[in-house]
């Protein structure tokens, strides 16, 4: 998954033989799961329709503040649709518009969203050699990005005017990787290894029969996107669960049994600068696993468990810098078991819930929790999806590692 995704982009379109690129770039936005809106000069309709636009971004393009339909004004306000916008690219840039961006002028409805927009703003310059190299081409340039907008350097190769030199604007796929990376590098896990432990695990009785709990993997796959929504490169070893993580930057490892997850765990440990295990591993497994499927035939049936490794406490054990998180479902004596776990297994915080609250707990889409940190402070949450939870454990560890 894009670091663009469920972004509102809104892309500008101005009145450049390179405008016949922006349709590719639309389809490349709306491919990485972002939604996007068109906004054109009025003269780069003679490059590029706003059919063509509109039908690949699915929604209205705007060109002009106001829309003639049957004799009703409809106005397009462009203070709306910058505060619409995520992020504003304007794509190509024309020597024209960017020296009235340049200079606060708002003579169509693109310059008047561009003056109005609180987002980031990206421009990919597009003309050709001569006008890329005039002063007054530069003077642009340097006001620009000293307005704090991003500068999407253009190419060097064949102009339209058949010239070769620089003014080419940069090519879709890479003004998308550009817009991907810049955002990237100001996330503030960027370059961190998270290791996330996800799901339930099985422990066999027999080649079709085993041991496990109601827990979804849910909770852990939430904690992954967060994590790697803030730019981290996660590592997700899970359980057996019907949940999926589409996302660029998370490496999904399954297992099943608590075994595996505990070989896995340690393999990438080490590499972690953090740890966030919320996996429901079982606590014990049979000690005997039988070759074939037991026949039901006594009235009764014993079976022998023996523990399973405490992945948690081996990690606390062995750990040197890394920023340790585990998770505690209790039923009775919550903040009490939970401070214990949290001192015992090395932790530097612990996410306590309770099968006692409504609507925590395994299978559900929300979730309610407690952080305990390392000097016992107690930070009580309210019931939230489990996607809210993930963002808040993500923001109180971010916090912690930057404190």
């Amino acid at each position: 998954m894009s670091i663009l995704k469920d972004k509102n982009i809104l892309l500008g379109i101005t009145a450049g033989i390179a405008a016949y690129k922006s349709a590719n770039l639309v389809r490349l936005f709306i491919k990485a799961g972002a939604n996007v809106k068109v906004v054109m000069t009025p003269a780069s309709k003679d490059f590029i329709t706003p059919l063509t636009l509109s039908t690949l971004s699915k929604n209205p393009v705007f060109s002009s503040f106001v829309d003639d339909e049957d004799d009703n004004a409809i106005w397009n306000n462009h203070v709306d649709l910058g505060l619409w916008a995520d992020l504003f690219i304007i794509a190509p840039a024309t020597a024209n518009t960017m020296a009235k961006m340049a200079n606060g002028v708002g003579d169509n409805i693109l310059l008047a969203t561009y003056l109005s927009a609180k987002c980031a703003v990206y421009f990919a310059p597009a003309m050709d050699l001569d006008m890329y190299r005039h002063e007054s081409t530069k003077k642009s340039f340097e006001k620009l990005i000293a307005f704090g907008n991003k500068m999407i350097p253009a190419g060097t190769g064949e102009l339209a005017s058949g010239l070769i030199g620089e003014g080419r604007m940069a090519e879709p796929e890479d003004i998308v990787s550009f817009i991907e990376n810049d955002i990237l590098d100001q996330l503030p896990l960027k370059g961190k290894k998270v290791l996330i432990t996800a799901g339930p695990t099985y422990e066999a009785l027999d080649p079709v029969r085993f041991i496990g709990n109601h827990s979804s993997g849910k909770m852990g796959f939430e904690i992954a996107k967060a994590a790697a929504n803030l730019g981290a490169e996660v590592t997700l070893v899970t359980g057996p669960t019907h949940q999926s993580a589409n996302h660029s930057l998370i490496d999904v490892k399954p297992v099943v049994s608590a075994e595996e997850m505990y070989n896995e765990v340690h393999k990438h440990f080490k590499n972690s600068d953090i740890g966030i295990l919320s996996a429901a591993v079982a606590d014990y497994r049979p000690k005997k696993v039988a070759d074939q499927k037991i026949k039901k035939k006594d009235i009764t049936f014993t079976i022998e468990l023996e523990k399973t490794k405490d992945i948690l406490k081996s990690l606390g054990e062995t750990k040197t810098n890394q920023f340790l998180v585990g998770f505690a479902l209790e039923t009775n004596d919550e903040l009490e078991n939970a401070k214990g776990k949290l001192k015992s297994k090395n932790l530097d915080l612990i996410v306590l819930n309770s099968l006692q609250d409504k609507g925590a707990g395994f299978g559900g889409s929300t979730n309610k929790v407690t952080f305990i940190t390392a000097s016992n402070d107690v930070i009580e949450h309210q019931l939230k999806s489990k996607a809210e939870v993930a963002k808040d454990l993500m923001q109180h560890i971010t916090k912690q590692l930057h404190a």
